[in-house]
């Protein structure tokens, strides 16, 4: 048996509070999502300055059916696309039997819909951003008014007008699109049929703007897919500053150099230190291992949140052998001690078991505060990043070029990172010896890995390994 169509024709105004109730009112009735056929009413055209032709819409009465539907729907409706009111009544239908549907983040009509609903809220967030008011000539009133022309890319006027009416109460303004116009008078908001483009005129003002606009335009962060990617080229032809872009852009190379040219100079005494920090050179004519500790005490006397205090190395300052570790754990940092806690038993146990005499060796780390997170009275580990491992490698290479050792040992991933430049492939890469401008590095894991293994069968053969590795590297220094 054929199924009779109903049409449901919505007005071009009003259209989210005219689709819910006639979503409610079908819903009631039983009819089914393919027995309805949807239909937005078609714009009409009117003179951009005539009469309004409604008032804006009042709140709505919710639906019975969960809220973050209601959320989406009312965002969705503004969407572009004809088939956007079967889609919602669609998945209406089937969120009255599952109200759990909402939350299926894999169900492709859910999928469909909030894709629709960020690329509205997108849509939106273009108009705020590129809505450009002149001034025109007063009403009746006396007051200042205001228009301004857009074109979005779905019908967000009507939602996203408020926000207008709230940021500029204190002025009569019109906006106009294709699709409907807004209106702002005495404080009232209207909207009316859709306009063609008018000709605006030239607002005294723009020169200004065009003059603010070019003198906070950053040549050195100038990326053309991004600002595109942000300000659509569509929107330029309304944009009073978007005239002076492509200049902009094709002088933004030699901007660059002027502002580097013009850049100030370091301080000499600074700029020393710096270039120090960054070259480590000088370290033995500047700094002894008693400098080092007293520079280490004078900056734990200010530990920022998150992180314990700086725990060098200890050990002979002309070991053959140093051993470097990723960063200090909560026990360490307690101790002010390298490798005290449980990583740092389970290497003693198991060097002694190879024949590496670890009192005979410098032992550090390749960063030097333990970074955490407060857990009630617990501080949880968390790995360090770039920017930790750059500040721990300072230290570390005033330690290398105060103990010179032989051959160093770099166990677990920021070890191999802050010594070799790369954390990449590390168990493919462990047992060998890699030559850097460091020295010799030896590459292994990093007890905490071992312990950390859940399956015991797995965990034994990793300590078997890191066993051997310890051998060998004794092997190398006999």
């Amino acid at each position: 048996m054929a199924v009779r169509m109903i049409t449901v024709s919505l007005p071009r105004i009003g259209t989210d509070r005219a689709w819910r109730d006639a979503a409610r009112t079908h819903l009631g009735r039983g009819t089914r999502p393919e027995a309805l056929l949807w239909q937005a009413g078609a714009p009409a055209q009117t003179d951009l300055f005539g009469a309004p032709d409604m008032p804006a819409p009042g709140t709505a009465h919710a639906l019975t059916v969960p809220r973050a539907f209601l959320d989406l729907a009312r965002t969705v409706v503004w969407h572009a696309d004809p088939e956007r009111f079967a889609r919602l009544y669609a998945f209406l239908w089937r969120l009255a039997e599952r109200p759990a549907l909402i939350r299926d983040t894999a169900d492709p009509g859910l999928v469909r819909l909030r894709q629709m609903e960020k690329n509205v809220r997108r849509c939106a967030h273009k108009m705020k951003a590129f809505v450009r008011f002149r001034d025109i000539a007063p009403g009746s009133t006396g007051r200042r008014r205001f228009a301004a022309w857009f074109e979005p890319t779905h019908h967000t006027l009507e939602p996203t007008a408020p926000f207008f009416a709230r940021r500029f109460a204190d002025m009569d303004w019109i906006i106009a699109t294709p699709d409907i116009t807004a209106r702002h008078e005495n404080g009232t908001l209207t909207f009316g049929p859709g306009a063609q483009k008018p000709d605006l005129p030239q607002d005294a003002a723009e020169e200004l703007w065009g003059t603010y606009f070019c003198n906070i335009f950053n040549p050195a962060r100038v990326k053309v897919s991004a600002m595109t990617s942000e300000m659509p080229r569509k929107y330029w032809h309304n944009l009073p500053e978007a005239r002076h872009i492509p200049g902009l852009i094709a002088g933004a190379e030699a901007r660059v150099r002027e502002m580097a040219a013009r850049a100030p100079t370091l301080p000499p005494v600074r700029a020393a230190r710096i270039a120090e920090r960054l070259a480590g050179t000088g370290v033995d004519r500047v700094m002894d291992f008693e400098a080092l500790h007293r520079r280490a005490a004078e900056e734990n006397r200010e530990v920022p949140d998150g992180y314990g205090r700086i725990v060098l190395g200890e050990g002979p300052g002309d070991a053959p052998l140093m051993i470097v570790g990723e960063q200090p754990g909560d026990a360490e940092d307690r101790a002010g001690r390298p490798f005290v806690g449980p990583s740092g038993q389970l290497l003693d146990r198991e060097a002694a078991a190879a024949g590496l005499d670890r009192s005979a060796a410098y032992v550090t780390n390749a960063v030097k505060r333990f970074k955490f997170v407060q857990r009630g009275k617990r501080r949880l580990h968390q790995p360090p990043d770039r920017t930790e491992i750059e500040h721990g490698r300072w230290w570390l290479d005033h330690e290398i070029a105060l103990v010179r050792p032989r051959l160093i040992l770099a166990m677990g991933g920021t070890a191999a990172e802050s010594l070799t430049g790369s954390r990449t492939g590390l168990l493919k890469r462990r047992g060998r010896i890699e030559e850097t401008d460091r020295g010799p590095v030896f590459l292994t894991v990093h007890p905490s890995y071992i312990l950390r293994l859940p399956d015991p069968a797995r965990k034994k053969d990793e300590t078997e390994r890191f066993r051997e590795d310890l051998a060998e590297v004794a092997r190398t220094l006999a």
